[in-house]
């Protein structure tokens, strides 16, 4: 990770995980106009229904707070091994959500051209 970068790399990691949870919130046919609907909309419909399990829950929402600091943060800084570790964080939670879409009737074909439409 080059130096300078590990902001922007925390914030990418953040939106992989929002688009991951708007994801599993799709196949309920649940769309959200906000970040934070997002949030609370995924804790409603995946967690409370115990689909998915609590702990993705809590890195949506860490995600959300690591994101602001690298963001708006004026002090916040990153190092190379916190960095990784909420890439490896967010990596797992996408890892997550496909097995859940995958539970859900969405096969690999259809998260490929997902990913080639953005």
């Amino acid at each position: 990770m080059q130096a300078g970068y590990t902001e922007d790399s925390v914030s990418r990691s953040y939106y992989a995980v929002l688009h991951a949870a708007k994801s599993a919130l799709l196949v309920h046919d649940i769309e959200t106009s906000s970040h934070a609907a997002v949030s609370g909309m995924f804790g409603l419909h995946l967690v409370r229904s115990n689909e998915i399990e609590r702990k993705w829950a809590n890195v949506l929402s860490e995600t959300v707070d690591d994101r602001l600091d690298a963001d708006y943060g004026l002090t916040a800084r990153f190092s190379t091994g916190v960095t990784q570790s909420i890439y490896e964080r967010a990596k797992a939670f996408l890892d997550r959500v496909r097995e859940y879409l995958h539970t859900q009737g969405v096969t690999e074909m259809e998260l490929a051209s997902e990913q080639g439409d953005g």
